[in-house]
């Protein structure tokens, strides 16, 4: 009996146009941006006339910053159009070379504009307070005390000249790190639970450890970090090597530490960090308890990372078409009012996103929103599985996010940070999940996304929140003259996965290799943004749904902000403060409840 054929993605001209972006908000054709490209590029040279000029009055400076933003504006449009073609179909060499004229584009623009920060913050702090109180600059106050804020962090002209060409060393270790491990490490093959033979890969590794048949796991396990222990000094010293960097440039520009100086753009006191470790690391014991109630329901007789993983539940089956999912997500967020709903339900039903798998077309999800675009969703839409539902509404608090930050703030206020991005997101995935808990048929679905709430919750709260305790100590102990090591790092990583995964819980050996192959590290002090967005998220979610008018409307508001406030203040507004730890308490007392929940429903 011959097997059936394998299903084929179409090609991106035989997906019918319903399915597809408009993106037509932004250009109705390539000839509009063709002429907006020509005129960036005959504009570039018009920043050379405000060389030099910036220091004389309050009126030069704005007609720079009005030109500025027209130009960035601009550029952003341009920009966002060439990049959603590329991901239509990433083999179009036509959609390939215009992304890459615009790149080019952009550099020499970034190149003809590099003097104005430094220009700026050489005038006189008495002068430049003169113009900031100059009603001229109203406008544009709030953007350049942000340009000014840098200024006990900005060295002398030679010396960022210095600074700037170590670029592409500062670049070295995350370049070897990614070549290896992208690109040189093999990890063989491995049967699945159905004796088919496939490549073990970074992709692969978490569908194998999604496996319902144990031995399958503790296999793709063993051999996936086998090849990182026969490439740990390599890796030690890559990494070693960026936190050097970090601790370098910190101390280049005068801030106390590497994470004072990561945390310095948002406003962030390094007490947020702190708080987020210790209040996670108060609530161990509950995560501690989860992971003793998943042992038991899985009857196993022990548990190890690679049971972490598989669904404590794998027999449920959701399906949803693309309009069933919409009809649940807008269900879910009747909480926000009609407004949000209704702009929402016109995106999806219309032709904000892209919907389904093409041949070509770039994997998994992302939102793309831009000042004067339609706010784009990228999906890979696959209607059995329940997280592509979950990944919808995802995306869509990002496009709402940005459809109302533009609807409300002008061009230079409107761009949220990423630091209340994840907010928004997330805050949408709480409601889903509230949503389908309150809605489910019967004990055993109800259990199955009380399971998925929890992993979801460890995953993003507390095992980012690990990973953050970990840049921190290793980062100090570089600050400190410590050796990064292999063994230090080692050692470093093993204390935190006993503290982190319980006396009860097997932490084999290998497992310690994992600090070697986390790419974030190579971005240090990112990923507790990870677990403050979402704590925030709850804490807001709760909030807007035990509460009435006036706690929905600090919640609208706070996604109307964009950037005109720095982040805890925009979030402060909405009714949590990140500076206390009760966010993060509220996040994993709710942990705590859930996994009550789930112990006596199986």
């Amino acid at each position: 009996m011959n097997a059936p054929a394998a299903t084929k993605l179409p090609t991106r001209d035989e997906v019918a146009a319903s399915d597809c972006w408009d993106l037509s908000s932004l250009y109705e054709s390539q000839e509009g941006w063709q002429a907006d490209f020509d005129t960036l590029t005959s504009k570039t040279d018009t920043f050379e006339s405000f060389r030099g000029r910036l220091g004389e009055s309050a009126q030069v400076i704005r007609e720079f910053l009005d030109f500025d933003g027209e130009f960035d504006r601009m550029a952003e449009r341009c920009g966002t159009y060439a990049f959603l073609r590329t991901t239509e179909n990433q083999s179009d060499s036509d959609h390939q070379a215009r992304k890459s004229r615009f790149q080019n584009l952009a550099v020499k623009a970034s190149q003809a504009s590099s003097f104005v920060r430094p220009e700026l913050l050489s005038i006189e702090p008495e002068k430049m307070e003169s113009f900031l109180n100059d009603p001229v600059l109203e406008p544009y106050k709030l953007l350049l005390e942000r340009i000014v804020r840098y200024r006990p962090h900005t060295l002398t002209d030679r010396e960022e000249r210095l600074l700037a060409m170590q670029g592409e060393m500062a670049g070295a270790a995350g370049n070897a790190f990614r070549q290896l491990n992208d690109a040189d490490l093999r990890f063989g093959e491995l049967e699945n639970e159905d004796g088919q033979r496939m490549e073990l890969s970074h992709a692969t590794f978490i569908q194998f450890l999604h496996s319902t048949d144990r031995d399958v796991r503790k296999k793709a396990f063993d051999q996936y970090y086998q090849v990182f222990s026969e490439h740990e000094n390599t890796l030690a010293a890559t990494l070693a090597g960026s936190i050097h960097r970090d601790v370098y440039y910190a101390r280049a520009r005068n801030y106390e530490s590497s994470l004072e100086a990561s945390l310095f753009p948002d406003n962030m006191p390094v007490s947020v960090y702190d708080n987020l470790i210790q209040a996670v690391r108060d609530s161990l014991p509950a995560v501690h308890e989860y992971l003793d109630v998943r042992r038991r329901k899985m009857n196993l007789p022990d548990m190890h990372h690679y049971d972490t993983y598989v669904p404590i539940l794998s027999g449920i089956k959701k399906h949803h078409t693309w309009d069933q999912a919409v009809d649940v997500v807008l269900k879910s967020l009747q909480p926000l009012g009609d407004e949000y709903v209704s702009t929402l339900e016109a995106g999806m039903r219309g032709r904000w996103a892209d919907r389904y798998p093409n041949r070509g077309k770039q994997s998994g999800a992302f939102s793309c929103g831009s000042f004067d675009g339609d706010p784009f969703i990228l999906m890979n839409f696959k209607e059995e599985v329940l997280n592509d539902v979950f990944t919808l509404t995802h995306e869509a608090g990002h496009s709402m996010h940005s459809w109302y930050s533009s609807k409300n703030q002008p061009y230079q206020y409107y761009d949220y940070t990423i630091f209340v991005a994840e907010v928004a997101s997330t805050f949408n995935e709480q409601l889903l999940s509230h949503h389908l808990l309150e809605n489910a048929q019967d004990d055993a679905e109800r259990a199955y996304l009380i399971n998925n709430e929890l992993d979801s919750i460890r995953a993003t709260v507390v095992r980012q929140t690990m990973f953050a305790e970990f840049e921190k100590k290793t980062h100090e102990m570089a600050e400190a003259g410590e050796p990064l090591t292999v063994a230090s790092f080692r050692a470093v990583y093993r204390e935190l996965l006993d503290a982190y995964f319980g006396p009860d819980f097997i932490v084999d050996d290998a497992l310690e290799l994992e600090c070697f192959r986390i790419p974030h590290f190579y971005r240090a002090f990112y990923v507790y943004k990870y677990a403050t967005g979402l704590s925030a998220a709850v804490a807001l979610s709760r909030r807007v749904l035990g509460g009435g008018e006036s706690e929905l409307n600090d919640y609208l508001n706070f996604l109307r902000g964009g950037c005109s406030q720095d982040p805890l203040d925009l979030l402060r507004g909405a009714g949590v403060d990140m500076t206390q730890p009760e966010a993060v308490k509220t996040t994993l007392d709710h942990f705590a409840s859930l996994s009550k929940q789930l112990d006596e429903l199986l």
